[in-house]
């Protein structure tokens, strides 16, 4: 995962302060032809490239709307595939809607997939495994499963978000849908955790097996031990 962070402290949202304890995760996909992190985050960092109309969503209320999302995954100005983090993990945000079928936005972080004319299957390939990565890592941070992880079409068919399509308009158009993400995701977090078990430090027990008051007697022992296939055994002096 290439992971940035640029916090939107002009938005509405982030000045709202409100936070919360992530229960879930929401995938949306911005839904517009605009591929660059660019269009949604700023001002440039020195990698997003400038956005010259300005309409980015680091001011209070962009494109007159209250929206705001804990990321964005994208193209940065060099081509290359990033996420940047633009809330608080733990911060309400805006990206449900609003009212009773906003409730997500109480219990759900949200990221925004930037979509593209959604034909070109080398870009899917690399959000889609960068959306995975996030969500791996958002998972092992807050201790959520990948059952915890729903697309925003699914929030509203629970009823906690507003009626968009969202993504399943984009991942089945190139063989996926969010239950091969959830297991993607779940696949992810086994092999997170068996890398932390190979990584743990292992712990070894000396066993002593004789105390000789002459040398020539442990000497004899230690061949003995050698012999039956410990290499590593030894004599130690002790007064």
């Amino acid at each position: 995962m290439n992971l940035h962070k640029l916090i939107l402290t002009n938005n509405a949202c982030y000045k709202a302060g409100k936070t919360i304890t992530p229960k879930g995760i929401m995938v949306h996909s911005t839904g517009a032809n605009n591929p660059n992190l660019k269009r949604y985050v700023g001002p440039d960092d020195g990698l997003l490239g400038k956005n010259q109309y300005g309409n980015h969503w680091n001011q209070n209320t962009p494109d007159g709307r209250q929206v705001c999302v804990h990321g964005f995954i994208g193209k940065l100005a060099d081509g290359s595939i990033a996420t940047y983090q633009t809330l608080p993990w733990n911060m309400r945000g805006w990206h449900c809607g609003s009212g009773a079928k906003g409730s997500g936005n109480d219990t759900h972080i949200g990221f925004e997939i930037c979509e593209d004319g959604l034909t070109d299957a080398s870009y899917f390939s690399a959000v889609y495994k960068e959306a995975i990565e996030l969500c791996v890592y958002l998972c092992k941070q807050y201790n959520l499963t990948e059952k915890a992880i729903i697309c925003h079409s699914e929030g509203a068919k629970l009823g906690i978000a507003s009626n968009h399509g969202d993504v399943m308009h984009w991942f089945p158009k190139f063989g996926q849908n969010m239950d091969t993400f959830r297991a993607a995701v779940k696949a992810g977090l086994a092999a997170a955790e068996t890398t932390a078990e190979s990584d743990t430090p292992k712990k070894y027990y000396r066993v002593q097996v004789g105390a000789y008051s002459v040398k020539a007697n442990a000497d004899a022992m230690l061949k003995k031990v050698e012999a039956a296939g410990f290499s590593d055994a030894f004599v130690k002096y002790s007064e």
